[in-house]
Order: structure tokens, then C-alpha cells, then sequence
């Protein structure tokens, strides 16, 4: 199984709260929703739809998961959301319990446990484990080197700080672009691969 990490992300690296106001206002982020400007349903809504389309399951850290799962039940009834809601998925957490797992078809995976548990996961058969979001998650699994794939819908806008899914450990990790395609707002849908060594 591939772990495929899917992002909307600014100019200079940010990843917080691209859906909308409200949805992550740590560290005093106030620019929630900035996405939406640049948002076309072919190009950057077809590569959100493509990802999950080869998904096997889904892979959330907690508060994007919770933000998930608030959402997108209600929405049953769209193609889109029907598939959301039935896929399998998996939340990492710490403080998460059974109990509180109200999306359909979600699995918890304790934080401590988070790594070995991917890497299991990854070394199995199967399709996609699609990750959006998260990005503590994130950058935990490209600092252990458990990203096969990051499609990244880099928007033209500077925001000028929020949170990052890069690892900031002075480690090297080479990447080759295995395709680009560019929206006519200028988002510039990426996907990249880690070189292998060797």
C-alpha cells in the first residue's frame, strides 16, 4: 500500500486551514479559507477527486480527522461524500478514544504506536492510504521516510506563516516531479516522489 499525501498549500509552504474560517486558528492563523479564491473544480477539484479515487483508506491526524468527520456525514447523498464517508480511515491519536469515533468505517491508531503501525500498513497489498491535512502527521511520516507520493495544489498567495508539513531536522530528502499541471488560476498541481538511494 502507498501512502499518498494530498495538500493545498501557499507559495511559501503553509498548510493550515485552507477550508475556512475557524478550522485552525492556532498560533493566531487568520486567514482560514484562503483556498477558495483559487479553486476550479477540473484541475485542483479533479486531483482532490483522483486521490481518493485510487484510495484504499484514508490516514488523518486527530484534529483533521475531527474536522472531517464533522462535516462530511451530513453531506451523504453526493458521490463524493458517499465515498468519503463508506472508504476506510484511520486516525492517529493520543487522546482519542473508541468511543468518540462517530465517522463511519474509522479505525484509531494510538500515537505511540503511529510509525511501526504505517509502516505495516504500508508493506501490505492493497491501493492508496491517502493522508490531507494533517500535518504533524506528515511531517513525522517524511522524516521517517513513509511517503511514496506527495501531490501538493501549490496556490499562488503568500501567507506569511502557519503551520508546514516539511520536516525541519537539516535532513536532505531528494525528490523527482513525476508530473505538473497548472489550473488557469495558477495553482500548480504537483506530484512528486522521493528519489530512491542508491
Amino acid at each position: 500500500m502507498r501512502v499518498v499525501v494530498t495538500e493545498f498549500m501557499s507559495l511559501d509552504g503553509v498548510v493550515q486551514a485552507p477550508g475556512g474560517q475557524g478550522e485552525d486558528d492556532d498560533g493566531g492563523f487568520a486567514h482560514g479559507g484562503w483556498s477558495h479564491p483559487f479553486f476550479d473544480a477540473e484541475v485542483v477539484g479533479g486531483a482532490f477527486a483522483e486521490a481518493v479515487a485510487k484510495a484504499e483508506a484514508l490516514l488523518f491526524g486527530r484534529r483533521t480527522w475531527q474536522t472531517m468527520a464533522a462535516a462530511w456525514p451530513d453531506r451523504a447523498g453526493d458521490p463524493f461524500a458517499d465515498q468519503m464517508n463508506a472508504i476506510p480511515k484511520y486516525v492517529v491519536s493520543a487522546t482519542l478514544g473508541e468511543d468518540e469515533l462517530t465517522w463511519n468505517n474509522t479505525t484509531l491508531i494510538a500515537g505511540a504506536e503511529a510509525v511501526d503501525r504505517i509502516r505495516e500498513l504500508r508493506t501490505g497489498d492493497g491501493g492508496d492510504l491517502v493522508v490531507m491535512g494533517s500535518p504533524t502527521l506528515v511531517r513525522t511520516l517524511l522524516g521517517e521516510g513513509l511517503v511514496d507520493e506527495l501531490r501538493l495544489m501549490i496556490m499562488p498567495v503568500l501567507l506569511g506563516g502557519g503551520k508546514s508539513i516539511f520536516p525541519a531536522d537539516g535532513g536532505l530528502r531528494t525528490l523527482e516531479l513525476a508530473s505538473t499541471t497548472i489550473s488557469p488560476a495558477g495553482v500548480h498541481v504537483c506530484t512528486y516522489r522521493p528519489v530512491t538511494r542508491g
